[in-house]
């Protein structure tokens, strides 16, 4: 996926979470089905995007990405949670939750 294509996303969707991954990465393969289903199942009105960091290194570049996996959830075009590495899902959801319950 394009910056722009991601951005255009980012910008007309109320949530949208951005995974950053690449294949050589334990945690990125461990952590992006729980993280789909995570949002899939707590939070169906907010779109999932995955990226391939090594695929698309000017996104990961545009977006700040240096480590993988990290996520980035944007509301309403901002982004408000950045979260990389060692990413617990219950803290993620609970960070997710708050805004989403706002916005939604």
């Amino acid at each position: 996926m394009q910056i722009k294509d991601i951005q255009n996303h980012i910008n007309n969707k109320k949530a949208v979470l951005v995974y950053f991954y690449n294949d050589n990465c334990a945690p990125c393969t461990i952590l992006r089905p729980k993280v789909k289903e995570l949002v899939e199942t707590e939070f169906p009105k907010m779109d999932f995007i995955l990226v391939h960091a090594e695929k698309a290194p000017e996104t990961s570049a545009h977006f700040g990405i240096f480590a993988a996996p990290t996520l980035l959830v944007f509301f309403e075009g901002k982004e408000y949670i950045r979260e990389s590495k060692n990413i617990s899902i219950s803290e993620l959801q609970i960070k997710i939750e708050r805004y989403y319950n706002m916005v939604f």
